[in-house]
């Protein structure tokens, strides 16, 4: 298992929260695999080339969100792959474009999936995007978690939209996102699984109705941790089949167009019975009882034990096929060769 560094030092209410998740996450995610494989804990840090070097690794549970830079949760993923050491989840790419929600967003547009409209900031001066509508969200571009996305983050206007993008960009890196707020029901999909043979989990409805004015009436980092009023969370979604479907056929398109692996959440909001995906979650939270991604295993039949079992089963296979297919190739390329080689001595005793 590869894990983040704990930061102790901080009074960030955000890195607090994200700290605990994570070591309980950690701590129990290890208690499960010890019972069938033997499991090293390895921190993320600028030693683990190091540590992972020295380690005779079959396959790493990754649950590392990289050290720093906007980029950083593609780090543990190259350097294993750089090191030739399988691992769980999505590749350096899909973390890369995941994380960034502009390109994401971006790239789920070229796939006709539909996402909210949008503009990004990086300077906070740049004009406003006259097709932009109000009331819009502004968050930061490269953060999860909640990171960055409070009550006030919700804009109606361009002047407090400026202010906004200013405070964003006073506290993380370039750039903000300002996108327009799709007023809808919110929902959020688990998918475990590869290419056709994908399993789309329960679809889990976040209810903001009954949630009162003074608190966020959408996902903010306060409401994601249980101080944002009384939202409700409701697994399996009420859905017609046809709403159902369309969800699900989203999610699938969304983790397909980014070339996410094994597994992934994908949040999306309904509107006039359009399905718009506002993020993908490249590496979900699995936090027991707490983070969404179980909730929807736990509604599905799965024990906490077995999904990630099951995460780490659909990493093996995935890791097997990749080596069949490998084999597959040599023995086409030694075919190719032989045939070219026979053919030549036909050639040179037909001149003899």
């Amino acid at each position: 298992m590869v894990i983040d560094k704990l930061n102790i030092d901080t009074n960030d209410k955000e890195m607090l929260a994200a700290e605990e998740q994570r070591k309980i996450t950690a701590n129990r995610i290890k208690s499960v695999l010890s019972k069938k494989h033997k499991v090293i804990k390895i921190i993320a840090n600028e030693q683990i080339g190091e540590n992972l070097r020295k380690n005779k690794l079959d396959i790493v549970f990754n649950l590392s969100t990289g050290l720093r830079g906007e980029s950083r949760q593609s780090q543990i993923p190259a350097i294993l792959e750089m090191l030739g050491i399988p691992y769980i989840g999505s590749g350096i790419l899909a973390h890369g474009l995941a994380l960034n929600k502009a390109v994401a967003k971006k790239l789920f547009r070229f796939h006709d999936i539909a996402t909210a409209y949008f503009q990004e900031f990086y300077t906070g001066n740049e004009p406003l995007d006259p097709n932009l509508k109000f009331p819009a969200i502004v968050k930061p571009a490269c953060e999860g978690s909640g990171f960055g996305i409070h009550k006030d983050s919700l804009v109606f206007d361009t002047k407090s939209l400026y202010k906004q993008v200013s405070k964003t960009l006073a506290k993380y890196k370039p750039p903000a996102l300002a996108e327009e707020y799709i007023e809808g029901r919110e929902f959020t999909v688990g998918i475990i699984g590869n290419e056709k043979e994908k399993i789309i989990l329960p679809i889990l409805e976040i209810d903001f109705r009954n949630v009162s004015e003074e608190y966020d009436r959408f996902n903010t980092f306060e409401s994601k941790n249980g101080l944002g009023g009384s939202k409700q969370l409701y697994c399996p979604a009420i859905l017609s089949t046809e709403k159902k479907t369309n969800i699900e056929k989203s999610a699938s398109m969304a983790f397909d167009a980014l070339r996410c692996r094994d597994f992934a959440r994908v949040d999306i909001r309904v509107k006039n019975n359009i399905p718009y995906v506002i993020e993908i979650n490249s590496l979900p939270g699995l936090m027991p009882g707490y983070s969404d991604f179980p909730k929807m295993a736990e509604a599905a039949g799965m024990t906490y034990e077995k999904l990630i079992l099951t995460i780490l089963e659909t990493a093996l296979k995935r890791e097997r096929s990749k080596k069949i297919q490998r084999s597959k190739s040599y023995e086409a390329k030694v075919s190719m060769a032989y045939e070219l080689l026979k053919e030549k001595q036909k050639q040179q005793e037909e001149i003899v």
